[in-house]
């Protein structure tokens, strides 16, 4: 079908016409057309930065294994010692910004993580079913996570009824260079989304980079909608369908899909790093998480 023809039909009655991998690969090319920075985008990353972008001193990466493999790990490194890109880097870097550990650069496919369960926390790519797990389509923003934060799988949020997904609070960058993986660069929190992923809570912290040149202009929810049209709702709806393609349901989204302001999300990354706390001072259990 021609591109016009496929959207046509994707609005209309999208289940008809096609099956989870078409419907999340038609949503990729609407976000294309409709993000008005997607054509800006670097398609491929940097290599892996030796030094820290973030003014955390003295601090490195190193890899192991060879990428694209179960072996691959990127360590964080304090002189010849790894450390934790979890549990060492601050969560504030100063003047109201927010550390940020980039696991996977825009444009990308690999689903890279931080190892919440293995010593030092490097990142590694994600397993599913033994086998290594790769989006269906390239993510169009830069994504990580802030370190010493984490959502509590034991505690029921009290108005979504549901419980965190044991990981660090998510970060989705949507500045214009593509942050290479390893990066922990200091970013301005803009909104929050509450999306809901199997019945889990799993809150993404909509970010800038502090270096990007549209940082000074943005500071709320409002801002990015005036400034940057479209990217929060391509946002969301990036979210919402890409596990369709594995038979997955689609994420759903809480307090009516809204996104919520910069003072929200900073009350949530604060209260995600209370938890952190409790699991560093034995208040709460870490199950089979990796502490320092």
């Amino acid at each position: 079908r021609s591109l016009s023809a496929s959207l046509v039909l994707i609005t209309s009655h999208p289940s008809q016409f096609y099956g989870p991998v078409e419907m999340f690969r038609a949503t990729l090319i609407m976000l294309c057309l409709g993000l008005g920075r997607v054509g800006a985008f670097v398609v491929a990353a940097k290599p892996a930065p030796s030094r820290w972008v973030s003014k955390v001193a003295a601090s490195s990466t190193a890899v192991e294994g060879e990428a694209g493999t179960e072996s691959y790990r990127l360590f964080f490194k304090e002189g010849k010692a790894n450390i934790s890109p979890w549990h060492d880097i601050p969560l504030e870097a100063g003047d109201g910004l927010y550390n940020a550990v980039f696991e996977i650069p825009k444009m990308t496919k690999a689903k890279m993580e931080v190892a919440t369960k293995e010593e030092s926390n490097p990142i590694a790519q994600d397993m599913k079913k033994g086998k290594l797990r790769d989006y269906h389509g390239p993510i169009f923003w830069n994504y990580g996570c802030l370190p010493q934060t984490w959502e509590n799988p034991n505690e029921e949020h009290p108005v979504l009824k549901c419980f965190g997904d044991d990981d660090p609070i998510d970060v989705v960058e949507i500045g214009s260079e593509a942050m290479a993986q390893g990066t922990v660069a200091p970013v301005k929190a803009l909104g929050v989304l509450a999306m809901i992923d199997d019945g889990e809570l799993d809150w993404k912290v909509i970010a800038i980079a502090a270096s990007d040149p549209m940082a000074d202009e943005l500071n709320d929810v409002a801002d990015i909608e005036e400034k940057m049209p479209g990217t929060i709702s391509g946002i969301r709806e990036w979210f919402r369908w890409y596990k369709t393609p594995d038979d997955k349901p689609l994420n759903g989204f809480g307090f009516d899909e809204e996104c919520l302001s910069a003072a929200t999300a900073k009350e949530v990354i604060e209260e995600t790093h209370q938890a952190w706390k409790g699991l560093q001072d034995g208040s709460i259990d870490a199950g089979k998480l990796w502490l320092k």
